[in-house]
């Protein structure tokens, strides 16, 4: 009997590059930074003043999300409302006759509802418990995201959340696949979404020097992944979200299929809380068990969008985990790095940059990675420095890495 066979169906996002896949492709594929001086918060004394933050002019969730219930959630779950919104109706959900029994919603987030937990922690301490809001909890808590995208649609299937830092939408696209390939569902809406910019957030990530604080005054240069002159990476918010659904399913209701969902990788570094291995061994060992649940040879893959954070070690860390697993290939396939332009939008990631690459694999075209003019010596392969190219991809895969040493590889295919 042949193993199901899993497929993207629907996409949707917001980003500091687009508030939906259009706006965020174009921006993609013509190199522009969407990170700039932050506004939306005060930032008081932080060393670090930029981001790829989503104005509030721009994302007036009251004119997206009924007032009333607005102002019962946080800002990542209005990112992740909106982005599976777009995801559902890009899919044919809503006008099919799926059983809502069997679609669930597996919604990932890496921190929650960090700017709610500031705000009423401050209420708390200048006001005392009775100015603590009421819905300060389902606020707070990341898996509330997935609660709301099922209440709104009816949808009864698996429904949780994930979290492991930076790589929680990775792991949140894993998990759905998972459940999918063992039948607890048809279909499921699944990625995740990120709102971690609050004078608290910037706190925490400058402190431990993680951030990049050299470029205040040109932020669209900040994010420079595999550059010599990298100095941390730079906070983004959003959401990323994919209707993943099994592929016989998805065509017997005639649905447009983006790409295909192969397979996936997990790993744990076993090392440090924050720091990569310096040897890449986690990273490639995620890679590796990707490719070999696949059946994949590596020289079959084509590019690798990177987690390419703009960190000095990670990003060497990556490099050298590439060439451990793919030796002289290494030096043919194509590296880039969506980061570069939208910064790091942490749990989110995995989702927002799952759909760059199936983006990539439909127009064939590969994004670059943008500010790369001082490259890294110690990281020296093709990086698609700052103009996007032309190329017809079969297979993909997609890395996210987080604190804590989680690693996840996703294996995407060109649908034929």
């Amino acid at each position: 009997m042949n193993r199901k066979r899993i497929v993207v169906t629907g996409m949707g996002t917001v980003n500091s590059l687009g508030l939906n896949v259009s706006e965020f492709w174009e921006g993609l594929k013509a190199g522009r930074s969407g990170i700039t001086r932050i506004t939306n918060v005060d930032m008081n004394d932080s060393p670090s003043l930029i981001g790829g933050e989503i104005k509030n002019e721009k994302f007036n969730i009251e004119e997206l999300i009924d007032r009333k219930e607005a102002r019962k959630m946080d800002r990542f779950c209005h990112f992740a409302i909106i982005a599976a919104r777009e995801a559902v109706r890009d899919s044919g959900l809503e006008s099919s006759n799926t059983d809502k029994e069997n679609i669930g919603v597996i919604i990932a987030s890496g921190i929650g509802g960090i700017n709610t937990y500031y705000d009423n922690a401050i209420k708390m301490y200048t006001d005392g418990r009775k100015k603590v809001s009421p819905f300060f909890i389902p606020m707070l808590i990341p898996d509330i995201a997935s609660g709301y995208v099922s209440i709104e649609y009816g949808f009864h299937g698996p429904n949780f959340a994930v979290s492991s830092a930076c790589a929680s939408a990775g792991n949140a696209i894993a998990c759905a696949f998972n459940h999918i390939l063992v039948g607890d569902a048809d279909v499921i809406v699944t990625g995740g979404a990120e709102a971690s910019m609050s004078p608290l957030g910037f706190a925490g990530f400058t402190q431990m020097q993680a951030l990049s604080t050299h470029f205040n005054d040109t932020p669209e240069k900040a994010s420079r992944p595999f550059s010599k002159d990298r100095d941390g990476f730079v906070m983004g918010e959003g959401a990323g979200i994919l209707v993943i659904e099994e592929m016989e399913h998805a065509k017997k209701r005639g649905a447009k299929i983006a790409a295909e969902l192969v397979s996936y990788g997990v790993s744990g570094d076993a090392h440090h809380i924050t720091a990569p291995c310096p040897d890449g061994f986690g990273a490639s060992l995620a890679m590796k068990n990707a490719l070999d649940k696949g059946g994949i040879d590596p020289k079959d893959i084509q590019l690798i969008n990177s987690h390419g954070t703009s960190t000095p070690p990670g990003d060497l860390a990556e490099t050298i985990a590439l060439k451990s697993i793919f030796g002289d290939h290494a030096y043919k396939l194509l590296v880039n790095s969506t980061k570069s332009m939208i910064g790091h939008t942490l749990g989110a990631a995995g989702g927002i940059e799952g759909i760059a690459v199936v983006k990539m694999m439909q127009d064939k075209i590969v994004h670059p990675t943008i500010n790369l003019d001082n490259p890294d010596p110690e990281c020296d392969l093709n990086y698609v420095a700052n103009k996007a190219v032309s190329c017809d991809i079969t297979y993909c895969l997609s890395n996210s890495f987080g604190f804590g040493g989680h690693n996840v590889t996703l294996v995407f295919k060109k649908y034929e």
